[in-house]
């Protein structure tokens, strides 16, 4: 497995590139897009690998949008580890490479991280609550084309949105109340 973005290959907060809506991912995928759907991927499993992760000196991250590496492409790698972590050789709860992602529905109910959100094109901490849709329903394509919907709760629903966030040139820290970081309403439950 070759790594070929490390922390100095993520593109950081500031850089216009992170604040584009990304153009959309035209079929069938050319090598260099197959590439680096492959190397955004491979950062995210090498990140969660707490040895692996270590030698190359890697932030974990659950997902990695192409615009974080540079390209303004809407294509984003998410990687959400399986609901029970006691169970090692359990499947991810998601792994893949989504193309051209979009909500095409989400509820009116609110959910956000007990701790805030992350980033990893964030270095400084941005405290304060997310508040994202509870459910949301995506449409997206694979590597190979095919469109799939999924419908996602929770903490898988809140990795997606951060993502397509991202392609739509949005970072997580533009969503915190500036006033009063760590209020939120009744309508929004803690992930």
């Amino acid at each position: 497995m070759t790594i070929r973005f490390t922390m100095d290959k993520i593109t950081k907060d500031g850089d216009p590139v992170l604040r584009k809506t990304a153009e959309k991912v035209p079929f069938p995928l050319s090598e260099e897009h197959r590439q680096l759907a492959e190397d955004m991927m491979t950062y995210l499993v090498v990140s969660q690998d707490p040895e692996k992760n270590e030698e190359y000196g890697l932030r974990p991250g659950v997902g990695l949008a192409a615009n974080q590496v540079g390209k303004s492409l809407q294509m984003t790698a998410i990687l959400i580890p399986s609901a029970d972590p006691a169970e090692e050789d359990e499947e991810p709860y998601f792994k893949g490479v989504v193309f051209n992602p979009v909500i095409i529905s989400e509820t009116v109910g609110r959910t956000a991280l007990e701790t805030g959100e992350g980033c990893l094109s964030v270095d400084e901490d941005v405290p304060g609550f997310v508040p994202r849709s509870k459910k949301i329903k995506v449409r997206y394509q694979d590597e190979k084309g095919d469109t799939y919907e999924k419908t996602l709760r929770d903490y898988p629903a809140i990795v997606f949105q951060h993502e397509i966030d991202h392609l739509h040139g949005k970072l997580y820290y533009d969503h915190i109340n500036k006033a009063e970081p760590w209020k939120i309403d009744d309508n929004t439950k803690y992930v």
